[in-house]
């Protein structure tokens, strides 16, 4: 029985305008749903459309339209064989592979009657490390205002100029929560190399992508001397990447879009383990849908940002809840997650 492809795109708005190191500011977080069914059976994906990575609604379109019988001919046994399958039928969009190796994922995991992170022989447990909430650049004020109208176990910062660490002294006096903060590449070796000890003693945990994605020398050299963890973010976006972190960074942060699905990062998991590397679960805004499908590799991950949902102004899916800090499943079949109804695939 071939598979039936059902997608839509979304524009879901901030709570807040979200803003990251170089004046990247957003509104909105357009996405790309999809959908396979089997029979009686619906798993559901999704992919960000992120401008950094190229991917725009454009070209997503056009390659739906012609690949969309492809997309559909293939007779489901397993999903890693449909990830391979995708991956070569689709080498240059590895954000719609992902999304639709999300949706045989939960495809799959509902034909079997069980969670994902079941099939992966892993347990839920009350002590997963928690999520991370984001606040993104904006005025210290503001900064402060979105903290103290979220209280939250951990925070993840956004940090671009020397300024920002004053920014970072006024959120801590206002909490003792763990902080992780967040470049997005902004830095200098200098920079980060003054700033560290200043950091440390804001009671910063882990650093996350303090230099530019290519320049891992620095990196090398910044990684040897630094006394908070590091983890690349996009310096680490496929499989082939990660033997290039050891010696550099002391974790990977893995996002289900950019590395193409559940499927690799599953195998990333396991290397970087085995490389001792330790493991991060990152976010790229993604409505309930795409944040379930990396709610299920929680029990795998060391570091846990996955505040897409809660960041967003309105959801396009039930079934993920969050309380303080931790990520609550519904523990049906799957991701666990259902579209609303107002929200219909074509």
């Amino acid at each position: 029985m071939p598979l039936k492809l059902g997608f839509q795109f979304i524009n879901t708005p901030f709570k807040d305008p979200f803003t990251i190191s170089g004046g990247r500011t957003k509104t909105h977080q357009p996405s790309l749903i999809v959908s396979l069914s089997l029979g009686r059976f619906t798993g559901l994906g999704e992919a960000p459309i992120i401008s950094y990575y190229d991917v725009t609604r454009e070209r997503m379109t056009a390659v739906i339209e012609e690949k969309k019988s492809a997309i559909e001919k293939f007779s489901l046994t397993e999903p890693e064989r449909y990830w391979h399958y995708l991956h070569h039928l689709l080498p240059h969009d590895p954000f719609l592979v992902a999304a639709l190796d999300i949706a045989c994922w939960d495809l799959f995991g509902k034909i079997q009657q069980r969670p994902l992170y079941q099939l992966w022989n892993t347990e839920w447990h009350d002590s997963l490390p928690e999520t991370h909430y984001t606040i993104g650049l904006d005025k210290p004020d503001t900064m402060l205002a979105k903290m103290k109208n979220t209280p939250w176990p951990k925070y993840k910062i956004k940090v671009e100029k020397e300024s920002d660490l004053d920014t970072l002294a006024l959120l801590r006096e206002q909490t003792n929560a763990p902080f992780l903060v967040d470049a997005n590449g902004g830095w200098s070796l200098s920079q980060a190399t003054e700033w560290m000890p200043r950091l440390k003693k804001l009671g910063v945990e882990f650093i996350e992508q303090p230099l530019h994605k290519s320049n891992f020398n620095d990196m090398k050299r910044l990684y040897e001397m630094s006394s908070i963890p590091i983890f690349a973010d996009e310096s680490c976006v496929f499989e082939k990447d990660i033997q290039n972190c050891i010696g550099c960074f002391h974790g990977i942060n893995i996002k289900l879009t950019k590395c193409s699905g559940i499927t690799p990062a599953l195998r990333m998991i396991k290397t970087a383990r085995s490389l001792n590397l330790q493991v991060m679960l990152g976010s790229m805004n993604e409505t309930s849908v795409g944040s379930a499908a990396m709610a299920h590799l929680i029990p795998q991950a060391d570091v846990v940002d996955v505040d897409g949902p809660i960041l967003l102004q309105e959801d396009v899916a039930d079934g993920l809840l969050y309380e303080n800090g931790q990520v609550l499943l519904s523990n049906l079949p799957g991701l666990g997650v259902w579209l609303k109804q107002s929200v219909v695939l074509n």
